[in-house]
């Protein structure tokens, strides 16, 4: 079952053929009256000392006085694809002439974040451009260049000559903002320049598209096309975050790039024009209370491997499904984002030490660091041909119907030869396997560690479960990515 929400990609059309990508608008938090001021050229973005808002003395007036000015205007052009049709070349001739290429334009926001003229923005705004155009606050329409993009993270650099006039946007530090916080966000929605909305921010951390990248901001502001690239900017005055998307589904969900994200790889887009991550190749499974019930582990602190891709650097290194990584170079693993802001550190051919816990004994792996693939398209597969559905036995605890995996739906599946387990044929709605998300066309491998190498092997670890008991289900799915689903027996 998809439980994904639908996100827009915005796309206006004037005259040729307009096209934007993902939209965004911020909410603002203020503090105290925020002075206008030039910023001055610098190397990496500034950031001002952290402090708390006071109730009652948040003025979005003057937060966006100072911050207008360092908003711009971009328009993104390419060639786009041939056309066909207009009027033949001569009487009588039947081909369609061609017309040439119909331009594409993209249009969004970004803001100056220092006097070298550089700007940040959306990758999406700029992603296949061959001019872009940026207008100032000011009426200026100046011509930019990408210096770098990062599509990982929605993020792209692109800059304009340098001038000591420029205004400049002070950075803040996306860490300190808490769910409540008051932002507003500025852009240029549907070609109104330099909108400011407002609103607090809903939620920190959200996952939309990679949940091993993503940590965007949630912000209720009112959100319209042509704010993606613009500020969300904090009750200080402080850029905090980076429009980028909106929900297709409700005008008031929002979501930002934190600034951190960008500000921590404006070495890498300046020097190389892209981002390279680390990447060792393991899917991790958050540790919930079922899990670690199930599981019987002493804590939640760390990061649980769920499955090893095979050739990888953590298959080389002798990860398996379960093994609990607790540091990284004596540097701490709390969580699985921890484990992925760490690993995305270091560069590719790193040798770095890990320290895992595997059946609650200590254990230290050297695993040699690759660079990270690209984001593609999403695999949300389901088997390619699902098994003929059989019921569930009455009285059925769990909710599924299973049958042995055999060699034809083993193919049909994608899935590796040597794969042994009981074929899930059946889901009982509203069952406990239901609600915990198993499929027809997964295969169970496991239950509470225990081999499940055909249906009669589950059928006798089901029976001999107890009621309420939590059972952790490793089940491989078509394709041959494994993952971890717990499942609460029914009963009194």
């Amino acid at each position: 079952m998809n439980r994904r929400f639908a996100l827009v990609t915005m796309a206006l059309t004037t005259g040729i053929g307009f096209l934007t990508g993902f939209n965004v608008a911020g909410s603002l938090q203020p503090l105290e009256s925020v002075p206008v001021v030039m910023a001055r050229a610098i190397g990496a973005p500034t950031r001002r000392p952290a402090e708390r808002v006071q109730p009652g003395a948040i003025n979005f007036a003057d937060i966006a006085e100072a911050i207008n000015p360092a908003v711009v205007n971009i328009d993104a052009t390419s060639r786009g694809r041939r056309a066909q049709g207009g009027l033949p070349d001569a009487p009588f001739e039947n081909r369609p002439r061609e017309r040439g290429h119909v331009p594409r334009r993209g249009a969004g926001s970004g803001f100056l974040i220092d006097t070298n003229g550089h700007i940040l923005t959306n990758h999406h705004v700029v992603e296949g451009a061959e001019r872009i155009t940026v207008k100032l606050a000011d009426g200026r329409s100046l011509r930019a260049r990408i210096v770098g993009t990062d599509p990982d993270a929605d993020v792209a650099l692109i800059k304009v000559d340098a001038d000591p006039r420029l205004p400049v946007a002070p950075m803040g530090d996306s860490s300190d903002l808490r769910v409540g916080d008051w932002v507003c966000a500025i852009g240029n929605p549907l070609g109104y320049e330099h909108t400011l909305t407002v609103g607090v921010v809903s939620y920190k951390g959200r996952k939309l598209f990679d949940a091993g990248l993503d940590d965007y901001i949630q912000t209720d502001a009112a959100i319209n096309f042509g704010n993606s690239g613009g500020p969300l900017i904090n009750a200080r005055g402080e850029v905090i975050g980076i429009n980028a998307a909106v929900s297709s589904r409700a005008a008031n969900i929002g979501f930002a790039v934190p600034i951190n994200t960008a500000a921590g790889n404006l070495a890498q887009l300046k020097e190389r024009g892209r981002v390279v991550r680390g990447y060792i190749g393991v899917t991790l499974r958050e540790i919930d209370p079922d899990l670690q019930e199930s599981l019987k582990l002493a804590s939640s602190d760390g990061a649980l491997v769920e499955d090893v891709s095979r050739n990888s650097p953590a298959d080389r290194a002798g990860l398996r499904t379960y093994d609990l990584i607790v540091s990284i170079e004596r540097r701490s693993v709390q969580s699985n984002s921890d484990l992925i802001r760490i690993v995305s550190s270091y560069l590719p051919g790193t040798p770095i030490r890990l320290r895992v816990l595997r059946d609650g004994r200590p254990m230290e792996l050297t695993a040699k660091v690759t660079e990270r693939p690209g984001r593609g398209p999403s695999a949300d597969a389901g088997p390619s041909e699902p098994p003929t559905p059989a019921r569930a036995e009455p009285g059925n605890a769990i909710g599924l119907g299973v049958r042995d995996l055999d060699r034809e739906s083993a193919r049909r599946l994608g899935l590796p030869r040597d794969v042994e387990g009981a074929l899930v044929a059946y889901v009982e709605p509203l069952s406990p396997a239901y609600d915990a998300d198993l499929q027809r066309g997964h295969v169970i491998l496991e239950i509470n560690r225990q081999k499940v190498r055909s249906a009669a092997d589950y059928e006798r670890l089901a029976a001999a479960s107890r009621p309420r008991q939590v059972l952790a289900f490793l089940v491989q799915m078509s394709g041959g990515q494994r993952a971890l689903h717990t499942v609460r027996v029914e009963g009194q």
